[in-house]
């Protein structure tokens, strides 16, 4: 039933995104012209794809709330077979019970959403988009108590570095997926994937809310990248990258790793479980510290955007834009798999999950050095006997 809301989601994502393709294209609301001091390729494409992942994510969510608050059981009886009415009518009171955090977290995707919007039209430069990183956040956990290391809270200013710990994973996340929105399929390829391991690992612990909302980003952008892969028809924009961002890592920071699920069943991993979001979204987080690196050493801000991704210096070296986008959903999921698993080993398996993902990573960096085509210039044997 919960992975109904999948093809659900799908459908308006895809039904919404043609239809804002078809009205921007009329409209001539294309890429916008670079910022002072960002490098770009501008492409006459509408940049307004963001709308139809945040329908395909809300749409059903506000469907879900509605029928908990309004409509009810009844209502459930009414449309679905017996069996599926039972199931659903067990779970409206934990459903009602989410319908606070439901509001919050809706909120707090349209103000994010919208502020992309804008930014997507006119710049809005990156203190502001910081901002918007950081005030929905911590409002999130102060107000719901949607925190990492809450076992914190029980020593001396615990509870404040619960918080800031949460409020960095949200930046560092959402700055993930907007970084990693730098090439046609990418980031919707990306937080597809990682979803959908987060998906699989949420619904062995029978985690529902988190679950549900999973499934819904994974239909969302399964609908966007039918008009997003490559050549790319449109594109999500920050309207699009931030919302998943920020989706993820509200999503991670609800779900349960340790002790016991929802239902009171004890999971099995250990306290290293609570590592899988890292292994899951290691490589978007890979580009986002390496290509900040990369500026910060050429004294520029890391928040100006330019073409030095990952994405790019595979191209660099050789493959087509395509295949860079393959190559990094591919690398996405190995790590993703592997995350999945992590929930369920034994402590040494654990630690070998982790040495496969630091490897792969590692084998990577090594690969870009080694293939650096400035690196390549200065051993050229022309310039070296020159």
């Amino acid at each position: 039933m919960l992975l109904l809301l999948i093809p659900i989601a799908f459908a308006i994502s895809l039904v919404t995104t043609w239809i804002v393709r078809a009205v921007s294209c009329r409209a001539g609301v294309t890429d916008t012209a670079a910022m002072p001091g960002q490098i770009k390729e501008r492409r006459a494409i509408p940049n307004t794809g963001g709308i139809g992942i945040v329908a395909g994510l809300l749409i059903p969510i506000a469907g879900m709330i509605l029928v908990a608050t309004v409509l009810g059981e009844d209502f459930a009886r009414a449309v679905l077979p017996e069996t599926e009415a039972d199931r659903v009518a067990k779970h409206l009171p934990g459903l009602r019970d989410k319908i606070p955090l439901g509001l919050g977290f809706v909120g707090s995707v349209l103000v994010i959403h919208i502020v992309g919007l804008i930014d997507d039209r006119r710049p809005l430069g990156p203190i502001v988009k910081l901002a918007v990183m950081v005030l929905p956040p911590l409002a999130i956990a102060l107000l719901s108590e949607t925190r990492l290391l809450t076992l914190l809270d029980g020593y001396p200013g615990g509870y404040a570095l619960s918080v800031l710990i949460t409020v960095l994973w949200f930046v560092a996340v959402t700055n993930a997926m907007n970084f990693i929105d730098n090439m046609d399929g990418l980031s919707g390829g990306v937080a597809m994937i990682a979803s959908a391991c987060f998906l699989v690992a949420a619904l062995m612990s029978a985690q529902l809310f988190v679950s549900a909302v999973l499934a819904l980003v994974v239909g969302s952008c399964a609908g966007f990248l039918i008009l997003n892969f490559p050549p790319a028809r449109i594109f999500m924009g920050d309207g699009g990258s931030l919302v998943l961002g920020f989706t993820l890592a509200f999503l991670t920071t609800r779900t349960t790793f340790t002790g016991e699920s929802p239902t009171g069943e004890p999971l099995a991993g250990g306290w290293y479980a609570v590592f899988m979001p890292l292994v899951v979204l290691a490589v978007p987080l890979y580009d986002m510290l390496s290509v900040s690196v990369i500026r910060l050493r050429q004294g520029r801000s890391p928040m100006v955007g330019d073409m030095q991704h990952l994405s790019h210096r595979l191209v660099k070296r050789g493959l087509s834009k395509r295949s860079a986008v393959l190559v990094i959903w591919g690398m996405t999921a190995a790590t993703g798999i592997g995350g999945i698993a992590l929930g369920s080993l034994a402590p040494w398996q654990a630690v070998l999950v982790g040495v496969q993902t630091g490897l792969l990573l590692a084998v990577l960096a090594a690969f870009e050095f080694a293939s650096s085509p400035d690196r390549n210039r200065r051993e050229s044997p022309g310039e070296r006997d020159g």
